[in-house]
């Protein structure tokens, strides 16, 4: 996985050295990947319209050899060999996407992790860092939520790994800042070399976050809205309302609107089975129904807004090129059913 990972992290920054931002680098991305998708978009669709038309067959054998499962079975095999389908064809976008998905969210946060030390550096040396910006996102490496600070908090800079602030320190780059920060905090690179993934998290603990908070640009992006300083606790998590949160929560709201769309208009995009099949587990289908896009919310409101930017692009994508599919392949069978009548009725 960390090397598609590390493929797709290289395409995104190749693209983003052309046109100098990463958000549109997403977009442009995401759409080039479901291009190249696309064939096996259109291959699940001919397989669902297929597995329609013969389902009424596997029916009437259902009920033919419903005590004769063997048979019922060896059946059914010869129906789809004739019919030349593949049960697994609707699946097969879905096993190669899950891939891509997992491999697209760690390419983000490799991303992400690189430039919010980046920013953590720059504060230290008593800079203010220039955010990546997108649209109505202020920075696209934190969450696009009133609940995410411009400035990344303590505990995004804690979930960062250790060789990701090693390289940071020898970034030629970066030196500037290095020079600025030894002079504030004596012995940090030393200190930071000897860490290691175990006690990292309380050398930022120790070291970084009192450091941090003690700059005065770092403490005015971290402050709570006016009256919303008490924290909102939801059991499963704690949020806060930062007086300068980071967006208004329109991708993680897009995504689960674009998720429930995609799941009506393809459902096997989420694994779901045409209706014809999952006429004995209805509901298990509600449920797949509407579990993906509560999902949707939740794991974009949760990543930084550089993957819930790819999710919904994906996901709008998706749902236009099925949407397109289906207008051609319904063109198609009206085109050969009004070829057979014409041949039906030049025989009479």
């Amino acid at each position: 996985m960390s090397s598609i990972t590390n493929l797709l992290t290289g395409f995104i920054q190749s693209i983003y050295s052309l046109i100098n931002n990463y958000g549109w680098s997403i977009v442009i991305f995401t759409l080039l990947v479901r291009v190249v998708l696309m064939p096996l978009d259109i291959s699940s669709r001919k397989g669902m319209r297929k597995m329609a038309k013969i389902q009424p067959q596997l029916n009437a054998l259902q009920k033919k050899y419903a005590n004769d499962k063997v048979k019922l079975q060896q059946k059914q095999s010869e129906l789809m060999r004739k019919e030349r389908y593949n049960p697994l064809s609707g699946c097969l976008p879905l096993l190669i996407q899950m891939p891509i998905l997992i491999a697209m969210f760690n390419a983000m946060r490799a991303i992400a992790n690189e430039q919010i030390v980046h920013d953590v550096f720059a504060f230290l040396a008593g800079d203010t860092p220039t955010y990546e910006g997108w649209l109505w996102v202020k920075n696209i490496w934190s969450a696009d939520s009133f609940f995410a600070s411009v400035a990344p908090n303590i505990d995004t800079i804690k979930a960062i790994p250790l060789d990701v602030w090693k390289a940071a320190f020898e970034n030629p780059d970066l030196s500037a800042y290095i020079e600025q920060i030894q002079a504030v905090i004596p012995g940090f690179g030393f200190e930071l070399f000897q860490a290691n993934s175990s006690n990292l998290p309380a050398f930022i603990e120790s070291t970084i976050k009192p450091a941090l908070l003690s700059v005065q640009v770092y403490a005015d992006q971290m402050k709570m809205l006016p009256g919303m300083e008490q924290d909102i606790n939801l059991i499963i998590t704690t949020l806060h309302v930062f007086k300068q949160f980071n967006g208004y929560l329109i991708l993680p709201v897009l995504a689960g609107a674009s998720q429930l769309l995609m799941t009506k208009v393809n459902p096997q995009a989420t694994g779901q089975q045409p209706a014809a099949q999952n006429q004995g587990q209805p509901n298990m289908g509600n449920f797949m129904k509407y579990f993906f896009p509560i999902f949707s919310v939740w794991i974009t409101l949760t990543s930084n807004a550089g993957f819930a930017l790819y999710w919904v692009t994906s996901n709008l994508i998706a749902t236009a090129m099925s949407y397109s599919i289906n207008l051609y392949f319904d063109r198609k069978d009206k085109l050969a059913a009004g070829h057979e009548l014409q041949e039906g009725t030049i025989i009479k």
